[in-house]
């Protein structure tokens, strides 16, 4: 503000002294000195004169009156041989002389404070000068009708299958997808196992030369992303007439391209001409959202989010408010990682976190089982096609399910441990139903973020009692159990889960819950079969280190043009209870 005013006031100064003083033959801003203290005392005592005759025509701008009297010239004015080139010479004027007083933002102040102003290019003469507010402010945009966000499509990529109907008909038999990892040799590792990709293709989906170089987090998702358009029946002709500058793309890794550039760091080993030149850009996080939309042509929002295990329910939920403030009208958001290398497995096997059964993989991710003792890797993207209402309506789209709305949260409490009350978590739930409408008690299935840690898995329960335990018909179970934890794609996978059980009123099972938990109810546990359930509220959690974020959908009614079902994404900015810091991450 400061700034701002003092420029404000030499540009006052300077129109007064030619709009009030014509006559005379002196200019104060075409005025050069070399005695600088000369200068000063001479243009304070014609200032003095000038708001004494110009002053009772500036009422409504007392501040800038005020403020001319106790500023003195910089010195690039001193060094000016007119107006014009002390505030725009060569384009850069102020913008030096303000960056000396040490306010680089005082120009957009200047804009801000100044209604008009016109100048002659006449070496240097002021014209005149308009230095009354605008009167004709910009009204506050009217109230409008908040537009609704659908599902339209959806896209998978996972150990239990590459088609979301596929994939959850797996889910609802209870199939494991945990097996011994073949990519590589683990066999000097103490874990042996994951919930790997064992047989993924490209063709048609991908070009065969890009296929060769990508990482495989961008093969998982350019093809989930293709897959969930194709799913929405965006065909080649509805893509035509897609307004492309409305259509977006976020769909995130928590990991990246970590074989791109673990290769990368190999051949460096010999030379850098060995190096892929790809590998800095394939590593990146944003770029395999940045190759789809070059793909598709679509010139929307186009970024990436990065929050660890709850990746995926960031990237959706912005993707969302992108289309509700009115900047897009199509979305392809979700995540996905392929982290399933040797320095992906023994990384997470240095932080002490993995599961080591395995002699028997498909028992080894088992949530709220006393047993269990560490999570499992897992690979793969999920992709949703999120869509404006009248959007989708117009081309006949099918709806699977809407979109209502989100929060996110931070413990804000350690580095590793989650406030001890879960009030992270209890705060992004209640937020997420706060902006959704929803009350407590609608909610009635919730797939946990459960990942079979020790601590984890409980203070997650915990915190879902605490908010949903009073609901008789609650029920609750991990996708986890079957395809284990796919990191940053994680949230994405399980909200083609939810969707599928309010599209299909089955939820899936826990499986391997053999000895659960003693503070566990197994009543609202999903037992080790597909239980038939009339979903009111939904709810999918999603926590990684040190963020959160809620998400919500629900069935979407064509007769009554509103839904009674509604589905809550929450991710919540869980860290682990307790322990040291290998245990702390263990726990994610």
């Amino acid at each position: 503000m400061a700034a701002s005013s003092v420029v404000c006031s030499w540009l006052v100064a300077a129109c007064m002294s030619v709009a009030c003083e014509k006559d005379s033959s002196i200019s104060m801003m075409s005025t050069t000195s070399s005695n600088s203290s000369g200068l000063s005392k001479w243009a304070a005592r014609r200032r003095k004169r000038t708001l004494a005759k110009c002053a009772p025509h500036l009422s409504g701008i007392p501040n800038l009156v005020t403020s001319c009297l106790a500023f003195q010239p910089c010195d690039h004015y001193q060094k000016s041989s007119h107006v014009s080139e002390f505030f725009f010479g060569f384009g850069s004027g102020m913008l030096r002389c303000m960056a000396g007083a040490g306010n680089p933002i005082a120009p957009l102040l200047i804009l801000h404070t100044i209604s008009f102003i016109e100048l002659q290019d006449n070496f240097g003469e002021a014209m005149a000068i308009a230095v009354q507010p605008a009167t004709d402010m910009p009204k506050k945009k009217p109230p409008t009708k908040q537009r609704r966000v659908v599902v339209t499509g959806m896209g998978v990529e996972t150990p239990l299958g590459h088609d979301p109907d596929v994939f959850y008909n797996n889910l609802l038999e209870g199939v494991s997808g945990i097996s011994e990892i073949e990519a590589f040799d683990c066999s000097q590792y103490p874990t042996k196992i994951a919930g790997e990709i064992k047989s993924f293709s490209t063709d048609g989906w991908v070009a065969p030369k890009l296929s060769k170089r990508m990482d495989r987090f961008m093969l998982y998702m350019l093809t989930a992303g293709k897959k969930a358009l194709a799913d929405g029946g965006i065909t080649d002709d509805v893509m035509d007439e897609l307004n492309k500058t409305r259509c977006g793309v976020l769909i995130g890794s928590a990991m990246g391209g970590m074989k791109v550039f673990y290769d990368a760091i190999e051949a460096l080993r010999i030379s850098y001409r060995k190096m892929n030149p790809f590998c800095v850009p394939f590593a990146t996080t944003n770029m395999g959202s940045a190759m789809l939309a070059m793909d598709l042509g679509w010139m929307g929002p186009n970024y990436s989010i990065s929050t660890a295990c709850a990746t995926s329910n960031f990237c959706i939920l912005n993707a969302a408010n992108h289309i509700i403030r009115g900047e897009a009208d199509v979305m392809l958001c979700g995540g996905s990682d392929a982290v399933i290398i040797p320095i992906g497995l023994g990384g997470f096997v240095a932080c002490r976190a993995l599961s080591q059964r395995n002699n028997d993989p498909t028992k080894a991710s088992r949530p709220w089982d006393s047993g269990r003792d560490g999570f499992v890797m897992g690979e793969g993207a999920g992709v949703l096609l999120l869509e404006e209402l009248e959007h989708a309506k117009k081309r006949g789209a099918t709806i699977y399910a809407e979109f209502l709305g989100g929060s996110f949260t931070c413990d804000a409490y350690h580095m590793t441990e989650p406030h001890p009350e879960g009030t992270g978590v209890i705060l992004c739930i209640e937020k997420a139903l706060a902006q959704s409408g929803v009350s407590k008690e609608d909610v009635n299935y919730i797939n946990a973020h459960a990942t079979s840690t020790p601590a984890g898995d409980l203070k997650e329960y915990q915190a879902l009692i605490r908010c949903f335990g009073q609901n008789p018909e609650l029920k609750i179970n991990s996708t986890k159990s079957m395809i284990g934890h796919l990191l940053g794609a994680a949230g994405a996978v399980e909200a083609v889960a939810t969707v599928q059980a309010i599209r299909t009123g089955w939820v899936h099972p826990n499986i391997n819950l053999e000895n659960p938990d003693d503070i566990v109810d197994t009543n609202v546990l999903v037992g080790p079969t597909k239980e038939r359930l009339s979903i009111k509220v939904a709810l999918s959690n999603s926590f990684g280190w040190f963020c959160s974020s809620a998400m919500s959908l629900g069935h979407f009614d064509r007769d009554r043009e509103r839904s009674a079902l509604e589905l809550k994404w929450l991710q919540n900015s869980l860290v682990p209870p307790e322990g040291d810091l290998m245990q702390s991450l263990c726990d994610h």
